[in-house]
C-alpha cells in the first residue's frame, strides 16, 4: 500500500495469490570499528531487514467472470500501481522543471510515497523499493498483459530511518511491540516444552 500525504487515497495493491515463499534477511547494527569491550554487545537500532518476494497477478478468473476492465486493459492497472511507488509524480518534475526554467538554484527530489507491505495482520511495516522486477508471461490480443510475475526486493524502514513526524515512525514501533510480545510467548512456550508446564523462571 501507497499513502501520499498529497493524495487522500492511498494507493492498495492486493496479491492476488499468497507467495509460496517469502524471504527476511536481518542484519545486526552495532557499533562500527573495534569498539571498547563494553560497545561488543550494544545494539545501535533495529536490524536492517530487506524482504524478497515474487508475486504472481492473473486476470483468468477477471476475465471469465466478464469484467470489462480486465478485458480492456488486463493487468495494466495493478502493474502501473505497484511501478508508480517508485516513479516521482508527473506534477512535481514538471514543477520542479519549471522552477529550474525560473532560475531557482537549489530544488528538493521529490518524496517517495509512504510504501506499507502488509502480510497478515501481525506484519505491516514501512519499506522502500530497492530490486523491482516483471515477467510479463501471458498477454491479450491487445498486447495488453494477463499474467505476470512480479519480483519485489524490500527494505524494512525502521525508527532509525524515519522522522517522528512520518506515520511510518509508528507503523514500525507497533510492529516491533507486537514482535516482542510475541517473541516472550514462544520463549515461555518453548521453556515449559523443555522443562515442563510447572516451570518457574524466577525463584
Amino acid at each position: 500500500m501507497g499513502i501520499d500525504e498529497t493524495i487522500p487515497i492511498p494507493s492498495v495493491v492486493v496479491f492476488q495469490y499468497n507467495p509460496d515463499t517469502l524471504t527476511r534477511t536481518l542484519k545486526p547494527r552495532g557499533p562500527g570499528g573495534e569498539g571498547a569491550r563494553s560497545e561488543a554487545q550494544r545494539l545501535t537500532g533495529p536490524p536492517e531487514e530487506t524482504i524478497k518476494v515474487d508475486v504472481e497477478i492473473d486476470a483468468t478468473d477477471q476475465l471469465e467472470r466478464g469484467d470489462g476492465l480486465a478485458a480492456s486493459m488486463g493487468i495494466y492497472p495493478q502493474l502501473s500501481a505497484i511501478e508508480m511507488l517508485v516513479y516521482p509524480k508527473s506534477s512535481l518534475v514538471i514543477a520542479n522543471t519549471a522552477l529550474l526554467a525560473a532560475g531557482v538554484i537549489e530544488i528538493v527530489p521529490p518524496t517517495a510515497p509512504l510504501t506499507l507491505f502488509i502480510w497478515g495482520a501481525k506484519r505491516i511495516l514501512p519499506v522502500r523499493i530497492t530490486e523491482f522486477s516483471i515477467t510479463e508471461e501471458a498477454h491479450d490480443t491487445a498486447l495488453n498483459p494477463i499474467r505476470a510475475r512480479v519480483g519485489l526486493g524490500l527494505r524494512v524502514l525502521g525508527y532509525n530511518d524515519l522522522s517522528l513526524t512520518n506515520p511510518g515512525y509508528y507503523v514500525f514501533l507497533a510492529h516491533q511491540v507486537i514482535k516482542e510480545t510475541l517473541g516472550v510467548v514462544g520463549t515461555v512456550a518453548n521453556l515449559a516444552a523443555v522443562a515442563g508446564s510447572d516451570v518457574r523462571l524466577l525463584p
